[in-house]
């Protein structure tokens, strides 16, 4: 019974660490959605005023979507990778193609949050209502044949609505929930049908098997793990040394020591170094073989490959 749970286990860890990717942007959206319910509860008041509808109901909608976008963008590596890439070497690696699919790449996970705001908006279809109030048509409701003004109309939202407008508020505020949910539903399928083709069109244009992708996304994510861990344990015994030479001692824990005792730290890299194994990364392969990344690129001592047709990064890298 341990040997099948211990399995199990290892399956399930297995199976969440293949799609970090995929778990990660359903937290976002999760968290999004809470968000957006909370800011509907606490903080979304419906100004009941013409002009001013519509603009904090567009706001309400566009504004949070627009932070967590720029929130994505900033809080994405790639984004950072990309603009060491332009600063240090100008893209001049990459082809047009895979620069355009690696910005695609960076907008598409900063839209997760942003797009599941909007989309959570426009099917509760508060903001909407309150934006679109004072354009209803009067006439358009049965048993109305007087032309109210956008003063009257734009309280349709409100608890405090005046009672000429109470025999068709609950008909004008259906109305509108119905073209909120209805967008909201459009731009489901649109996003839905979007990941799908970039899908499809990522595994047509890869140069690489399946089960080669695969194990190049285990490799980054081991890299990537090993070399945090590596940095933070090198950079601690770098600073205690330096600390040393300072102060003639250094206060470490037993665990520190055990640190300082079992590695030797010199000096730290060389900038040219850093520059080389930092910035965008495009998979290359040198004579049949692959190179995952540009620190396995550095240690394979093929730095500086320049503008040779046979060196250029041609395929994008998987995010």
């Amino acid at each position: 019974m341990a040997s099948i749970i211990s399995e199990n286990l290892k399956f399930f860890a297995l199976f969440f660490k293949s799609r970090d990717v995929m778990i990660f942007n359903g937290l976002i959206a999760l968290g999004t959605v809470g968000s957006q319910e909370l800011f509907s509860v606490v903080a979304f008041h419906c100004p009941c005023s013409p002009e001013r509808n519509y603009l904090y109901g567009l706001a309400a909608i566009g504004v949070p979507a627009l932070v967590l976008f720029l929130i994505g963008i900033i809080l994405n590596n790639h984004t950072w990778n990309m603009v060491a890439e332009c600063r240090k070497r100008g893209l001049k690696n990459c082809s047009a193609p895979a620069t355009f699919l690696l910005f695609g790449s960076i907008v598409g996970r900063a839209v997760v949050a942003p797009v599941t705001w909007s989309v959570i908006s426009l099917l509760r279809g508060e903001a909407y209502v309150c934006a679109r109030s004072e354009f209803l048509d009067p006439f358009t409701f049965s048993d109305v044949n007087t032309l109210y003004g956008p003063d009257i109309l734009a309280r349709i939202p409100c608890k405090d609505a005046p009672a000429v407008v109470l025999p068709f508020r609950e008909e004008a505020v259906r109305r509108l929930k119905y073209e909120s949910q209805f967008l909201g539903w459009i731009m489901i399928a649109v996003v839905a049908s979007t990941i799908f083709l970039l899908k499809c069109l990522q595994h047509c244009c890869s140069p690489m098997s399946y089960h080669q992708e695969a194990y190049w996304s285990q490799y980054r994510t081991c890299e990537k793990d090993l070399f945090s861990r590596t940095a933070e344990v090198h950079a601690k015994i770098l600073a205690a040394s330096n600390v040393k030479q300072f102060f003639g001692f250094v206060a470490l824990d037993k665990e520190e020591k055990e640190l300082v005792n079992e590695y030797r730290v010199e000096e730290a890299q060389p900038s040219p170094q850093w520059n080389e194994i930092t910035g965008v990364y495009l998979y290359r392969e040198n004579k049949g073989y692959p190179l995952y990344s540009r620190l396995h690129k550095w240690a394979k001592k093929l730095i500086g490959n320049g503008l040779d047709p046979e060196g250029r990064e041609m395929a994008l890298l998987a995010v």
